[in-house]
């Protein structure tokens, strides 16, 4: 399980959490650069959920379930002064990065990590929390609910659950980019969906549900249901390491999804992802990043 509490846009879905032959370690850099652009979000996250918490409970013990190379986790660790902190992932090279990155943000002493996979490692002793985090990991787990259900279980009585689904797919370029035919990433979406759709099929497991997540949130027991979202509005021009982050994203949309797409679509794709070419999204004036992150949350009854 890998993020994404650091990551978004290719509508969450890019970043899967089946491991195969994923080279994790050379993925960790763009995770991170990931997570450091959402960073606008992500701490406001975090202070919401102190929030939702209330002022009479300390956290002592949180969770970053799928915590990829643990920008939340650090964020999680900086918001909750007084907790333990335990990212919680099935890619050690992504732990490795976790403890580097807390580190040196000097938070180090209070973040462990924890080998485990989705779902069988929520029930080999993660021990119990006030706080679980989980960003776009419960969606690559066959029984969604079954999930839930586990990581409600692993809270004290009072503790907030908090997952990060669904939201808005990005958008970084406008609608007619002067090549190819307009709608590009409406059309992006659309392969998306289908290869989402074939990824949820495949999963061991697999069980459908209407992905109402408040009231998966409710199934698994938990009171106080609530849901927010964030925007992420970074405007053109972009900086470079928004530029690269959206490089990094279409590479494996082109090398995921080329199949699926028109002859003309992904000869607008390799223009976009030309890095010498002026109307690539390296270079090109009108490229920018938004993007919209929901959290469900629900707290289990004293």
């Amino acid at each position: 399980m890998t993020p994404h509490n650091d990551s978004a846009p290719a509508h969450q879905h890019g970043h899967g959490h089946q491991h195969g032959d994923l080279d994790w370690e050379a993925m960790a850099a763009h995770l991170e650069n990931s997570g450091e652009l959402h960073l606008p979000v992500l701490g406001p996250t975090a202070a919401r959920l102190s929030e939702l918490l209330g002022p009479d409970r300390r956290a002592r013990r949180v969770l970053d379930i799928g915590s990829g190379p643990g920008v939340m986790t650090s964020v999680l660790a900086e918001t909750f002064a007084d907790a333990e902190v335990v990212a919680v992932d099935g890619a050690p090279a992504l732990l490795e990065h976790t403890r580097g990155r807390a580190e040196r943000l000097g938070v180090g002493a209070r973040v462990g990590v924890r080998h485990a996979e989705l779902p069988e490692g929520l029930d080999d002793g993660l021990g119990t929390a006030d706080l679980i985090w989980s960003s776009k990991a419960v969606h690559h787990v066959g029984d969604q609910q079954g999930v839930l259900d586990a990581l409600a279980r692993l809270l004290n009585p009072g503790g907030l659950l908090a997952v990060a689904e669904g939201g808005l797919p990005p958008r970084f370029l406008p609608r007619d980019i002067g090549t190819g035919r307009p709608g590009l990433q409406a059309r992006l979406d659309a392969a998306q969906e289908h290869w989402f759709e074939i990824m949820r099929a495949e999963l061991p497991g697999s069980t459908t549900v209407v992905e109402d997540w408040p009231a998966m949130l409710r199934r698994a027991g938990l009171t106080r249901v609530h849901s927010f979202t964030f925007l992420l509005d970074l405007p053109a021009p972009l900086g470079g390491p928004a530029r690269t982050f959206l490089h990094a994203q279409l590479t494996r949309l082109r090398e995921m999804m080329g199949e699926s797409l028109d002859a003309d679509d992904v000869k607008t794709l390799d223009l976009l992802l030309d890095s010498d070419a002026p109307d690539g999204i390296l270079h090109r004036p009108d490229a920018f990043l938004l993007s919209a992150t929901t959290v469900h949350t629900g707290v289990r009854p004293a």
